[in-house]
């Protein structure tokens, strides 16, 4: 496969951006990441859910030493298989992960399940990363930010949404979608061969949920952590709080 792996090259500037850009390759490619540590404390980058050399691994002590304030590494492997992911700090994690380094990695696309397709699901519209987080300087969040400023998502009646569930947070957080029913496809970046519906998911630390929602009844649907003090307050929505716009 090295032989023939496509070289992928992307830029990132990840300063003050919450989460991370996402990195998303096909499998196959070649990926070679030139990590340059601007913060002024000691940190590396683990790639959570990504089968990667155990030397590529980014986990201080085992694989390597810390990358110092102004220190480089280089990180390099193959992607091998259809993977959701996340990168992340895995140094001082439990504080620096909190206050925002992380990101999504998936690799390939997700395959819609054959019962699905017969469903009329037969192509995905729209693919959408929700990172979750609870702590640190981001606190109780979707994709980095808290209700009123999480942003809403918007399907036509008809169209297909893929969701990436990643939880980067300390705690789990079944995640409720008032309509419209969703189908799990996919376990931490693993396809299913039969997709389970559901429509609130408890996602754990750590775990990634790939799940397709098909948009039927026109509205503004609340989206939110269930954990009702991650996503309510008595003067109303806070935190863990986004909506799906469904229209004609």
């Amino acid at each position: 496969m090295g032989g023939h792996a496509r070289q992928v090259r992307h830029r990132h500037d990840v300063q003050g951006v919450v989460p991370a850009p996402e990195i998303h390759i096909e499998v196959g490619d070649r990926v070679r990441i030139n990590f340059k540590n601007d913060l002024p404390e000691s940190t590396d980058i683990h790639f959570h859910g990504i089968r990667v050399p155990w030397t590529m691994d980014g986990v201080d002590p085992y694989t390597q030493p810390p990358v110092p304030p102004g220190g480089t590494f280089v990180y390099e492997f193959v992607a091998q298989e259809i993977q959701v992911g996340i990168y992340h700090s895995h140094h001082d994690a439990q504080v620096q992960i909190p206050n925002g380094l992380f990101g999504a990695f998936t690799i390939g696309e997700m395959p819609i399940p054959d019962y699905l397709k017969d469903q009329g699901y037969t192509q995905v519209d729209r693919r959408e990363n929700m990172v979750l987080n609870d702590a640190g300087v981001i606190g109780l969040s979707l994709n980095g930010k808290a209700f009123p400023a999480t942003e809403p998502y918007t399907l036509r009646k008809g169209e297909v949404m893929q969701v990436n569930y990643l939880n980067e947070g300390l705690t789990a957080h079944p995640m409720h979608l008032h309509q419209p029913m969703g189908w799990i496809i996919a376990k931490d970046g693993i396809p299913l061969e039969y997709p389970m519906p559901a429509d609130t998911i408890n996602i754990a630390p750590g775990e990634r949920y790939t799940v397709l929602y098909k948009a039927v009844d026109e509205g503004v649907w609340a989206w939110h952590c269930h954990i009702l003090t991650h996503a309510e307050s008595a003067t109303g929505m806070i935190g863990m709080v986004t909506a799906l716009i469904v229209t004609q």
